[in-house]
């Protein structure tokens, strides 16, 4: 199974990720924990080339190459390979951040954005946690951590604040396979919840 989660930026997806992960595995399950962009030594590369710097650094179309171009590698390289030996694959984001932060955010580029993922990725998670918060407070969390990758961030609130309206309205655009889960509690409590559905979705 191909899990991915997703959520703007602060919103506790990366550990909701890592805890997932660790309590499969505790389980006796083979878990690959991976994440985007990076994932595979040429995609980790590009990441810092998108994620560093000036936030204008480059154009919205060719951030959809860039990170096309590493999931690409991370797709070939990492994520394939483990889905074919049987183990499960849980990524901190996927496609669903570009549809968002270079389709919708920077422009109204969604259908390049779907164009570029049908020819070069054409896969989908079988499994995608959003976990949703308030956008001030997940800007607040993100800057709070005080890194080098913090050049969506630097954007600022309104832009989180698109994203949030995006992510859920892909949540209703793909129901299948997307679960919103609210992130402005413990994470102990978001974790018990993400816990519970990953579980009855390998059942």
């Amino acid at each position: 199974m191909f899990i991915s989660f997703e959520g703007i930026d602060g919103s506790g997806k990366s550990t909701q990720a890592w805890l997932l992960a660790e309590a499969l595995r505790a389980e006796g399950r083979d878990v690959l924990a991976t994440r985007e962009p990076g994932g595979s030594p040429g995609a980790e590369q590009i990441r810092r080339l998108v994620l560093e710097g000036d936030p204008d650094r480059w154009s919205a179309e060719t951030e959809i190459l860039l990170f096309t171009a590493a999931r690409r590698d991370h797709l070939e390289r990492t994520i394939r390979p483990a889905l074919a030996a049987g183990r499960i694959v849980i990524c901190d984001r996927f496609a669903d951040s570009t549809r968002m932060y270079q389709g919708l955010t920077r422009g109204d580029l969604r259908a390049t954005v779907d164009v570029l993922h049908a020819m070069m990725i054409g896969l989908e998670p079988d499994l995608t946690f959003l976990i949703d918060i308030d956008p001030a407070e997940g800007l607040g969390r993100a800057l709070a951590r005080k890194g080098t990758e913090e050049r969506f961030e630097d954007f600022g609130v309104a832009m989180q604040a698109r994203m949030r309206a995006g992510f859920l309205a892909l949540a209703t655009e793909f129901p299948g396979r997307f679960r919103v889960i609210n992130g402005a509690r413990a994470p102990e409590a978001v974790a018990a919840e993400v816990t519970a559905l990953a579980r009855a979705a390998l059942a």
